[in-house]
């Protein structure tokens, strides 16, 4: 069944609510050389990122997920519809139960130290995902055996079927690491986690700490006469305004759109250098929200998250918060996602005056100076709209009577406060639905997924063995219709039982130099491996 690619992303920024608008902020689109002119060889793109990731093999949900593949590759691609594309697989069947996956592996293929890449390989890489990667625990959980019948042939045996194993093979997801580089070494420490040995069209040259990547063009790249780079620069940019200026200043080609503050979106995108393509954002689809604690004395109430739900104008949060981007959501899955969305879902409009109701019917009655109770919101420090989006939490249910101090935190206490030492009574974040919800929304609501000291998990305590059974059959459901119903079951449940409002739907764009062509070519984006990118000289 396939994911639709994003659309209508880019709103009109409105900052005065009497202004909104639904109507879109025109996107150019990628530039219009991109499928027909002859590339050209040469010349070096640089990209510009905000930090660098703790490691460049992209062995958790990172930073690195945007640079690995350019050294690293995957079994397959996919197109924006999540199509499975060739890429270290050539051919791949699924037996009809869903048990047994067999991959034929590309011939010819080698690793930049030389070594030719095999079976071998490939089955290390999904044994070690499995071991280590943050998702890869819960994709390749059903893997039972690895099988290498001859040295380009790969087999998965399941114990269970895993419906959404074939879309989690790229290489920002699944990367395939070399096994005489791995096996035998503890893969968190290995130093070649910052200096990559991959398959992919572009070699490692350089790190310079908190400053700046090389890579060069792989002269032994499988597929001939690619890539057509001389080079790419992978830049570091802490700072959002320094970023802006680089963009402006043509210091880089490329940048994420939400490296910029949406407030300069539009001033930006009339740069006459610039267009800005939406394209190829399906992996990283999700949903901004707000999670309780349901362990909290106030939020294990249904009636006070409720009376929150109707505290709280989506309407203002997407127009005024995060300037018109992104779409009012009911539920945990991104319109990206559109075969797993479920219309019709509970909501709970904008009502002051029932949201007061449900309070005193809770037993928090106003007291003193109007107040009911008092409670500390945490956002997630990533960017400046959870700052803004946490600081009009505390405004908006200042009107009912709650009483919200907003804390603040770097990002690794905000985590443990959250995941770890579970200090927090409501919070505001965003989660990833990633390329299938038993992936990506399936942890937010397992009650088998309540971990403390695991990020980015079950974090509200939530519990209802209906959901669990629900997602647990799901996740092995290998007809789409059934599958369709059980997670339109998963959805209405959750919305009712409200662990988390759901706001807006994640959005993401890419600002290009129109002298960049063929950036975006799949639903990887910008996390592409840039093979068939070229620059107009």
């Amino acid at each position: 069944m396939p994911i639709l690619s994003r659309r209508h992303l880019l709103a009109r920024s409105a900052l005065l609510l009497a202004a909104t608008s639904s109507s879109g902020l025109a996107v150019a689109g990628p530039p219009a050389a991109a499928d027909s002119a002859e590339p050209q060889r040469g010349g070096t793109l640089v990209v510009m990122t905000a930090v660098q990731p703790p490691q460049l093999v992209p062995f958790s949900p990172d930073g690195s997920r945007s640079i690995g593949p350019k050294i690293i590759e995957g079994l397959l691609r996919y197109d924006f519809d999540l199509t499975p594309k060739p890429a270290l697989a050539t051919e791949w069947t699924v037996a009809p139960d869903g048990l047994t996956y067999t991959f034929k592996l590309r011939k010819g293929v080698k690793w930049h130290d030389g070594q030719p890449f095999t079976a071998a390989d490939a089955a290390f890489s999904i044994g070690l995902l499995k071991q280590i990667h943050t998702r890869g625990r819960a994709t390749f959980a059903n893997v039972e055996k690895l099988e290498t019948p001859d040295e380009h042939t790969l087999v998965l045996r399941l114990s269970k079927p895993a419906p959404y194993l074939l879309n989690a093979l790229v290489a920002s997801e699944s990367p395939i690491v070399a096994k005489h580089i791995y096996e035998g070494k503890d893969a968190a420490a290995n130093g070649a986690n910052n200096r990559p040995i991959g398959t992919g069209p572009f070699r490692f040259v350089e790190l310079v700490h908190s400053s700046h990547l090389v890579l060069e063009r792989n002269p032994d790249y499988w597929d001939a006469g690619k890539p057509y780079l001389d080079s790419l620069i992978i830049r570091f940019i802490s700072d959002a305004g320094a970023r802006a200026i680089a963009i402006e200043t043509k210091e880089v080609d490329i940048a994420g759109g939400t490296l910029i503050p949406l407030s300069e979106v539009e001033r930006i995108k009339a740069l006459p250098h610039i267009v800005i393509d939406d394209r190829g954002s399906v992996f990283d689809s999700g949903v901004k929200r707000i999670e309780f604690n349901l362990d909290n004395p106030y939020f294990k109430d249904l009636r006070v998250r409720r009376a929150i739900a109707h505290a709280l104008d989506k309407t203002v949060i997407r127009n005024v918060i995060w300037y018109g981007f992104g779409q009012i959501v009911a539920g945990p899955i991104s319109p990206d996602l559109a075969p797993f969305r479920t219309e019709g879902l509970p909501t709970y409009p904008f009502d002051l005056k029932a949201a007061e109701g449900l309070l005193d019917e809770a037993g928090f009655p106003r007291k003193t100076g109007g107040i009911r109770f008092s409670v500390i919101h945490d956002y997630r420090p990533s960017t400046e709209g959870d700052k803004r989006t946490a600081e009009y939490v505390k405004q908006a249910l200042a009107k009912i009577g709650i009483d919200v101090t907003v804390r603040s935190q770097d990002f690794a206490s905000y985590v443990k406060r959250v995941y770890t030492d579970r200090d927090f009574a409501f919070t505001t974040n965003s989660m990833t639905n990633t390329f299938d919800p038993t992936v990506g929304v399936q942890r937010l609501y397992w009650s088998n997924n309540f971990k403390p000291g695991v990020p980015f998990s079950n974090g509200a305590h939530y519990v209802n063995r209906e959901v669990d059974a629900l997602l647990e059959s799901a996740a092995i459901e290998i007809d789409a219709g059934r599958r369709k119903k059980l997670w339109d079951e998963i959805q209405t449940k959750v919305v009712t039982d409200l662990p988390d409002i759901n706001l807006l739907s994640d959005f993401d764009f890419t600002y290009l130099n129109r002298r960049v062509v063929n950036a975006i070519t799949d639903a990887s984006g910008i996390s592409g491996d840039f093979a068939t990118t070229w620059v107009k000289q």
